[in-house]
């Protein structure tokens, strides 16, 4: 058994990227010069990130005793051009300024219409090309997995699942925006926490670990009848990671998540850590953080004190000790699974990257 190295695998999809974005942008010069405002700012959002969906993706595909190739990597690397545009797409949705610390795409080119002095509303404008950068994110996620290099017949076993992941995640974010503005109250504290998890975990969890996964274990020939530990692997791991992000999008340094302190709140996310919060508050406690919830102009003390009621109501450790119980469950299911030895070893490791993080 040789370890599969996931230091070295990285720089290697960030190559498989940039060689993408070299091919799209060959092809926009073609329309128009003015095409590469579109391409500024999608390059710089996917010079960023910590590529976790590529990696599970070629994890499955080594999973399923395939050797490492170029084409692997390249079929793993379209899995960032999907994060791009749901990104992309969610910051238009929530209205955000920032991502990873630099101007969200609609805010780039909200400044780009500015600088130029063009007609109409800049902020329009913005969203306007935002929601295109997003979709053409989308086709070269198809190029770049329908273009990799492996066999026609090796792809069609994960397309399926590739396609079902796109509709589960955009039907996720539809979930999200709902739940952004249905009321709660009247909901029982369990049926809460349930309506929050449901929506992570298509918005989220399947999308962002479970679905990559079996898409390259699928495209290596793992069948359906026998990957059933590796998609019990990807759901637990894939919600204690979400999970992990809702305390970052209350708790989360700015200086590391690149997001302003306590976004979550401004954008009205009902999680699971709000969930949890309401059922530990007294009706005052409650009022305060549904006050919060949603208010665009959250001021740092009045994040302060949501943040104080939240520890208060014991809803942290609530949540600490799923992701620890979601991840112990990932590492059982994974010690289950009839899977390559060395891309066991790699999954194990990445249980503790997707969940033990900063940002």
């Amino acid at each position: 058994m040789s370890a599969i190295d996931l230091a070295v695998l990285r720089p290697r999809i960030d190559a498989a990227i940039e060689e993408q974005l070299r091919r799209a942008g060959e092809d926009l010069a073609e329309l128009a010069p003015e095409s590469a405002d579109l391409l500024g700012p999608i390059t710089a959002l996917l010079r960023g990130g910590k590529r976790l969906r590529p990696l599970f993706l070629y994890l499955g595909y080594r999973a399923a005793g395939r050797p490492d190739s170029d084409a692997a990597v390249r079929l793993a690397a379209a899995m960032e051009f999907v994060q791009a545009a749901a990104l992309i797409h969610d910051d238009v949705i929530d209205a955000s300024d920032t991502r990873r610390g630099m101007p969200t795409t609609h805010r780039a080119l909200e400044a780009t219409h500015r600088a130029r002095g063009w007609a109409g509303d800049a902020a329009s404008f913005g969203v306007a090309g935002a929601i295109l950068a997003g979709n053409l994110c989308l086709g070269w996620a198809d190029q770049s997995y329908d273009e990799c290099g492996l066999p026609d017949a090796e792809l069609a076993g994960g397309r399926r699942t590739f396609d079902l992941m796109r509709a589960q995640l955009m039907a996720g974010q539809y979930l999200d925006v709902v739940s952004a503005v249905r009321p709660w109250a009247g909901l029982a504290a369990a049926e809460r926490v349930a309506t929050a998890e449901r929506v992570i975990t298509y918005k989220s969890a399947k999308y962002s670990i479970q679905h990559p996964l079996l898409i390259g274990a699928r495209t290596g020939g793992v069948s359906r009848d026998s990957d059933g530990a590796l998609t019990a692997y990807g759901l637990e791991l894939g919600i204690a990671f979400q999970l992990r992000d809702d305390l970052l999008g209350v708790f989360g340094d700015p200086d590391v998540t690149g997001k302003p302190a306590g976004d979550d709140l401004r954008e009205g996310k009902r999680t699971v850590l709000v969930a949890h919060t309401l059922a530990g508050l007294d009706p005052a406690g409650q009022a305060e953080i549904e006050g919060v919830l949603g208010d665009p102009g959250l001021t740092p003390d009045a994040v302060d004190r949501a943040r104080e009621l939240i520890t208060a109501s014991g809803a942290v450790e609530l949540v600490e000790d799923e992701i620890t119980r979601r991840a112990d469950a990932a590492a059982a299911a994974l010690h289950t699974a009839p899977i390559a030895e060395e891309a066991r070893v790699a999954l194990g490791e990445l249980i503790a990257t997707a969940t033990a993080r900063s940002s």
